[in-house]
């Protein structure tokens, strides 16, 4: 693994403590998430996964929120353009 990393510059990599969730930003994504789950019913896993899977398309095409829950974890993130 350390050499796979350190064969890509393009990748920064940032040790987090264990047990910090506030500082993991996909904590964030699945608390927004599971936010906009609450009180909707689907009777099947196959339409729960269709409606997860719409809800993360919905996330991953709003850059400005993507920014904002980087943002929430205050990592110095020096280029945020993904």
């Amino acid at each position: 693994m350390r050499r796979y990393l350190a064969a890509r510059d393009w990748l920064t990599i940032f040790y987090l403590p264990p047990h910090a969730p506030e500082l993991n930003p996909i904590e964030s994504v699945w608390s927004h998430l599971k936010r906009s789950l609450a009180n909707l019913t689907k009777h099947t896993i196959d339409q729960l996964l269709q409606l997860i899977k719409t809800r993360l398309k919905r996330i991953q095409h709003r850059p400005a929120l993507l920014s904002g829950l980087l943002a929430h974890t205050h990592l110095p993130i020096s280029n945020p353009n993904y």
